[in-house]
């Protein structure tokens, strides 16, 4: 067993903390990725991680040398990409951590339409909500959609604008009317998204100033398909992504409200792990989801109308 692999193996499961977890991500068994830290240990005469029915946890000396294995497996794949820059095809593999929602309905198209462009490609994309570490995690780019990043050792790129949409159903706005002030949100059936900070206060801007106002409702959920399910169902009125609702208000299922009162933006960003070099597939990933997405992306076409 080669030095590499067993470095790929520990760096998989210190990451996931989980055997199972690397396993899936290296795309191999459970007791192969076992065997393989086992063999690792043997060679180094020290325990790396302490194996519980529960879970697993870094010793020591498994903490120091998972920073060095992280330095190690990515200086071996900058190696390979700068060899790789004297064939004509992109080759290797990008790992990517994107939020749920937005990767089922954008990331996964670009990825789809990018690897048949490039055959030598391997894409790997984790889906999720949560904020990774990005170095532990071994993740070339995570997508983070927020209003501001954090300072941090990460390296942004901004790709685009991503606006948050008042809307409701045909059905619910004939049966309860249309709110026509921020304001009167407070008699309205509101759909929360449990996710955010203040999840029952919605901000806008009125006049001069942004209002964080209170709402309420009877459904709450951290996922925002379960919300916009809801409203197209006509149970309330969503405050929701546009890049979320988009092809519901062109299909006529969800009409935007509350126009005159924009809430705050947020803002799509690829952010990689400070480094000098950031490999050539990813930048060329992301010169490729930059414009395929814009300025202007495509899903607040039909908010304009």
């Amino acid at each position: 067993m080669g030095r590499f692999e067993e470095m790929q193996a520990f760096q998989s499961a210190a990451s996931a903390l989980s055997f199972t977890g690397a396993a899936q991500r290296l795309g191999m068994s459970k007791s192969m990725i076992s065997q393989r830290i086992a063999d690792l240990e043997a060679r180094l005469g020290v325990r790396l991680i302490n194996r519980t029915t529960r879970r697993l946890s870094l010793t020591e000396a498994g903490q120091s040398f998972l920073e060095g294995c992280i330095r190690a497996l990515r200086e071996t794949a900058e190696a390979e990409e700068e060899a790789s820059r004297h064939g004509s095809e992109l080759r290797g593999a990008i790992r990517i951590a994107a939020p749920l929602s937005f990767a089922l309905l954008h990331l996964q198209p670009a990825i789809f339409d990018f690897m048949a462009a490039h055959p030598g490609l391997d894409m790997h994309l984790d889906m999720d909500d949560r904020v990774v570490d990005l170095v532990q995690g071994g993740y070339d780019m995570a997508i983070r959609i927020v209003g501001r990043l954090p300072d941090s050792t990460l390296v942004a790129r901004r790709l685009a604008p991503s606006r948050l949409v008042v809307s409701a159903s045909p059905a619910y706005l004939a049966a309860h009317g249309a709110p026509l002030h921020p304001t009167d949100l407070g008699a309205h059936a509101c759909l929360i998204y449990s996710g955010a900070a203040r999840a029952d206060l919605w901000p806008f801007r009125i006049g001069e100033e942004w209002v964080p106002l209170p709402v309420r409702g009877r459904l709450h959920a951290s996922s925002g398909d379960m919300l916009l399910s809801a409203a197209i169902a006509g149970h309330g009125i969503a405050q929701l992504p546009s890049f979320l609702v988009g092809s519901a208000v062109e299909s006529g299922a969800l009409v935007p409200i509350l126009r005159d009162f924009p809430a705050p933006d947020g803002i799509i960003h690829a952010v990689y792990p400070q480094r000098g070099h950031i490999a050539t597939r990813v930048r060329a990933f992301t010169d490729f989801l930059a414009a395929r997405i814009g300025p202007d992306p495509y899903w607040d076409r039909p908010l304009a109308r």
